[in-house]
């Protein structure tokens, strides 16, 4: 018997269970859902609203691949009839068409009837638009038109129920049909939005410059203050470290959009405001750059120039200045790029620069000229990133 356990094979030692088997992961796994669940509901995502939505901003897709550049000088034709709402008002009489007519079927005509517009005399094969305008003066676009090889039209509209003005009377019946038709004439040139564009991405560059010129002359000297290698060595120059580092914070915390909403109301709408936000957030930012680039720099030339006596302002001079002009070039410039593009949002609260008149674009649904700013800013951009690589290439 005692032979016969001692031949006996050695049990197999049971093997450890899988990581993705433990009682720790599965607990962390379910806590990872329930936290993407909350998230997802917190978040309200709701992925159907992309193939919904699509439909509002196709138009601004549509037309981003072709931006208000390029255009060429319109002529116009206009040409107008007088109808009336009630068989018991008479449409008002204008003076006699010297040019293009306009003929509907009937001059006295319901709301919501259908009503058959014919033209001629307009320029062939050429665009336009029918407008229905109120006793006021407002005109309501009703119809596109498009004129034939003899530049005559048919169109039938829908009469509109239109605004007539409180208790107009009889004149609030009166009504004109407007048809105006337009056509490119002669050649390419530059169109005005490009104009406006161009001058607001070169004050956008501008604007990012100068924000960043006041947050180089405010942030250099800071950033020694900032620095707890050069600081750190007595109580006052602790207690300077700390603020400098917590006024770094606080304005680092506070984004550069809020800061141009105190600034526009402070001094007005325009770039100043831009500029004063853009430099008051970047002192702090490159503030912290660079006197973390201070902290890291290499403390032998330090201790080699103050064994020999030096004073603090030669200390800096001749062992911290050497080492961290390269990276503050490169900081800056990086800064500078950054700014430009920061500009842009900031625009849109009045900071002045290509933002300003990206907004007006987009409110006023123009998205061809809101295509031009787009590209801009994207060029710009491109540009910079391009130049600032270049330049730190060079000196880091």
């Amino acid at each position: 018997m005692s032979q016969q356990l001692a031949t006996a094979p050695p049990s197999a030692p049971a093997r450890p269970r899988a990581w993705f088997q433990s009682g720790r992961f599965l607990l962390f796994l379910a806590a990872l859902l329930l936290i993407y669940g909350y998230g997802w509901q917190v978040t309200k995502i709701n992925l159907p609203e992309l193939v919904k939505g699509a439909t509002f901003v196709r138009p601004f897709v549509r037309d981003l691949a072709r931006p208000d550049v390029l255009t060429r000088r319109m002529e116009i034709q206009e040409a107008q009839v007088a109808v009336s709402l009630d068989p018991a008002v008479q449409p008002e009489t204008l003076p006699p068409p010297t040019g293009p007519v306009i003929q509907p079927e009937s001059r006295v005509t319901p709301v919501g009837s259908q009503l058959t517009v014919r033209g001629s005399g307009f320029q062939p094969n050429a665009q336009g638009r029918l407008f229905w305008v109120n006793p006021i003066g407002n005109p309501s676009q009703v119809a596109l038109i498009k004129t034939d090889a003899s530049g005559a039209f048919t169109e039938t509209i829908t009469v509109p129920d239109v605004f007539r003005g409180p208790e107009a009377g009889p004149r609030g019946m009166q009504q004109r049909i407007l048809v105006r038709v337009e056509w490119p004439v002669g050649p390419l040139r530059f169109s005005n939005t490009a104009a406006i564009v161009f001058q607001k991405i070169i004050e956008t560059v501008f604007l990012a410059l100068m924000g960043t010129t006041i947050a180089v002359v405010a942030g250099v000297p800071l950033s020694f203050l900032g620095a707890r290698n050069l600081m750190a060595r007595n109580p006052l120059g602790t207690t300077i470290y700390y603020v400098t580092r917590t006024f770094f914070n606080i304005m680092r915390s506070i984004e550069p959009l809020i800061l141009a909403i105190v600034f526009t109301v402070w001094v007005g709408l325009g770039p100043f405001a831009g500029v004063l936000a853009l430099g008051l957030h970047s002192i702090a930012a490159l503030g912290k750059l660079y006197s973390e680039q201070i902290e890291s720099i290499d403390p032998g030339p330090i201790e080699a120039i103050t064994a020999t006596g030096a004073s603090p302002l030669q200390v800096v001079r001749y062992a911290v200045i050497p080492q961290i002009v390269p990276p503050f070039i490169a900081f800056t410039i990086y800064r500078w790029d950054t700014n430009v593009r920061m500009s842009t949002v900031i625009g849109f609260v009045g900071g002045g620069g290509v933002g300003f008149v990206l907004q007006q674009y987009i409110n006023l649904l123009q998205y061809r000229q809101a295509a031009t700013a787009v590209w801009a800013i994207t060029i710009v951009v491109a540009a910079m990133d391009y130049f600032s690589a270049v330049v730190r290439e060079k000196v880091v």
